[in-house]
């Protein structure tokens, strides 16, 4: 249906959550691989490897040991170049704070409400 993207990197903490992202962004054909870690430091790993370089990141806020936000800090250290890579804050966060920083911060394109939906996987595509 929509395969605008390769590769798809998608850090979230929470099982249900990223079984339920997964089945949306597969049965959608939104990237060719899709990847989750639960961990925001393995992603980061990743990505400082040169293991993956995702066309788009979606990214939660509240996860234990490295929240979203210090996620982005390592991200901004990493000696990769960023140009090309789209990072969706996905949260189930209702604190205005959080999106205040999100759409504060130089890298994240946008901030999408859990559940991730058809609708708002239509919206982000090229």
């Amino acid at each position: 249906m929509l395969n605008p993207y390769k590769i798809c990197l998608l850090v979230d903490d929470n099982y249900i959550d990223n079984f339920i992202s997964r089945r949306l962004l597969e049965s959608s054909n939104f990237a060719d691989q899709i990847i989750i870690r639960e961990s925001p430091a393995e992603a980061i790993e990743l990505l400082q490897e040169g293991i993956i370089i995702p066309d788009v990141i979606f990214l939660d806020i509240r996860m234990p040991m490295m929240s979203g936000f210090e996620f982005l800090q390592e991200y901004d250290a990493l000696p990769i170049n960023k140009e090309d890579i789209k990072i969706f804050m996905l949260s189930s966060s209702l604190d205005p704070t959080d999106l205040k920083e999100s759409l504060g911060n130089k890298y994240i394109t946008q901030f999408i409400h859990k559940p991730l939906t058809l609708k708002a996987l239509e919206e982000i595509c090229p």
